[in-house]
């Protein structure tokens, strides 16, 4: 059946959980918020909506962007779901296996030495380690994992590993993911988190699972969350909430997965969407 409006639903029930991803869905192409997200920040607010950002992103860096916002953010799904924090706490995480790690750090270490160009990022919930910068690298580095440094063995650091993360620099999905899917063992899940990164994580962890923990620490039903997404590593949430957006921009899984389409992010498409539905609404 189709829909008469695909980008809306008629009668939404209610709104209480704004969950969106960050690159390609509430940022704009440059990588700053949209025109018109403070003042929905305010209306969300006075509406008794959370909003919360969902990404692959470092907690500590995306604390940076919100922690300052007129209407302080309070919850992150960090990490692509591997961390979540909560009025200041981390509430949830997962660590990846040890073996796991030292596998993918000796795969990448291989391919590279035969060519290939793949900085692998260790992510530890606090801060993120890399064992080479390539140039370029450093301002990409630092615009997902704010806090960060660069090592000389990926294999001496101890602590927990939340996620690791490749980045290439011309084509993830074909230049570095062959490789590091060859390598992961069962223990990793691997995804492909935007055009020059692949992520690895405990297969039991997305950012579905995040939204869907959230949701039951809040007690707010999936009628009552609206999800928007634009890359594959936001699959898994778009089932977590009845209000599920891809991007106009998304991949063409997402848009099959998703319920509604939003304008595009260059479009400040979350910003609109989430006024109409606060429009629909009477709030």
């Amino acid at each position: 059946m189709t829909r008469p409006d695909p980008r809306y639903p008629e009668h939404p029930e209610d709104l209480r959980l704004v969950v969106a991803d960050m690159d390609g869905t509430l940022l704009d192409d440059a990588g700053d918020t949209p025109a018109g997200f403070t003042a929905l920040l305010h209306r969300m607010h006075a509406a008794g909506v959370v909003f919360v950002p969902a990404s692959g992103r470092q907690l500590a860096t995306l604390r940076h962007m919100f922690d300052d916002a007129p209407v302080p953010v309070h919850t992150y799904i960090a990490e692509n779901g591997n961390v979540v924090a909560h009025h200041g706490a981390v509430v949830d995480s997962a660590a990846i296996d040890p073996a796991a790690v030292a596998a993918i750090i000796d795969a990448v270490r291989a391919a590279n030495a035969a060519g290939a160009d793949i900085t692998l990022v260790r992510c530890h919930a606090d801060r993120a380690y890399a064992e080479r910068l390539p140039e370029g690298m450093a301002a990409e580095l630092a615009k997902y994992y704010r806090n960060h440094a660069v090592v000389a063995d990926l294999h001496a650091l101890a602590g927990d590993v939340v996620k690791l993360a490749a980045y290439e620099p011309v084509d993830a999905e074909a230049r570095a993911l062959p490789t590091l899917a060859a390598a992961a063992p069962a223990t990793l899940r691997t995804v492909v988190s935007g055009a020059h990164w692949v992520d690895m994580m405990d297969p039991a962890r997305t950012k579905g699972t995040a939204v869907a923990a959230l949701r039951d620490r809040l007690g707010v039903p999936r009628s009552a969350v609206a999800v928007f997404g634009d890359y594959l590593n936001d699959l898994e949430m778009m089932a977590e909430g009845e209000l599920s957006f891809a991007m106009a921009n998304a991949h063409p899984e997402i848009l099959a997965a998703a319920d509604y389409v939003a304008p595009a992010n260059a479009e400040a498409g979350v910003v609109v969407t989430v006024n109409r539905l606060l429009d629909l609404l009477g709030r």
